[in-house]
């Protein structure tokens, strides 16, 4: 191609197409980032929504039987002593939290574990912490109401819930148990249902109470 100084017109046409076409495909470029950043930030935005909604929307169906409140490691262990689990037992958490009880239980004895709760978020960090420790193919984890929960599978059952959610899970307990299933619960009674044993201790200077029932066949309303 000859751009010498004598060819002058051709140089000044060439030059003055590419200055035309050079902004029309910057603009164009541009136009389409543009495009594909505001998709990105609305499907962004919708997903951390619905993953807030996810993960903070607790069963609206389900009872609150207490505020979550995580049990100390000790006293899990101390828990699942009191209790004399096994291998061959089946060991119901409810109000699961972090799944800490069960995902014990697996560890230090191979029991199985069901862990039950109402916050969606409790049970997905109870799902990774249970995979963490290895023992994913022991526990399951439930988003139920603890009082509509089926007990019947259950050797060994633990509460960390109040006074009063323990009355409402007394009749509920004692039909559906066999006879010999053990219940353990951290600090709170179940009226005038005496415990078979009592564990106090102090723990991080407050004392801790644990207390042990068996079921008997008697339903206790």
């Amino acid at each position: 191609m000859d751009v010498s100084p004598g060819n002058s017109d051709f140089f000044e046409s060439t030059m003055l197409t590419s200055m035309q076409v050079r902004p029309l495909r910057v603009a164009s470029v541009a136009a389409s980032a543009l495009s594909l950043l505001a998709l990105s930030f609305v499907v962004g935005s919708a997903s951390r929504v619905g993953a807030e909604q996810t993960a903070t929307q607790k069963r609206p169906d389900a009872a609150n039987l207490a505020p979550y409140v995580p049990t100390p490691q000790e006293v899990v262990d101390r828990m699942l002593q009191l209790a004399g689990v096994t291998k061959g037992d089946v060991v119901y958490d409810l109000g699961c939290g972090d799944g800490r009880i069960p995902i014990t239980a697996a560890q230090q004895y191979g029991a199985r574990g069901v862990g039950v709760d109402i916050d969606p978020q409790r049970i997905a960090e109870a799902n990774a912490n249970a995979k963490r420790a290895g023992v994913a193919h022991l526990v399951s984890f439930k988003l139920q109401d603890a009082l509509a929960t089926d007990l019947s599978e259950a050797t060994v059952v633990t509460l960390y819930l109040l006074s009063s959610s323990n009355l409402k899970l007394r009749p509920i307990l004692t039909r559906q148990l066999k006879p010999g299933a053990r219940i353990v619960s951290h600090n709170f009674s179940m009226g005038d249902w005496e415990p078979e044993k009592v564990d106090t201790f102090i723990l991080a200077g407050g004392s801790r109470t644990l207390y042990l029932w068996k079921a008997d066949g008697k339903i206790r309303p």
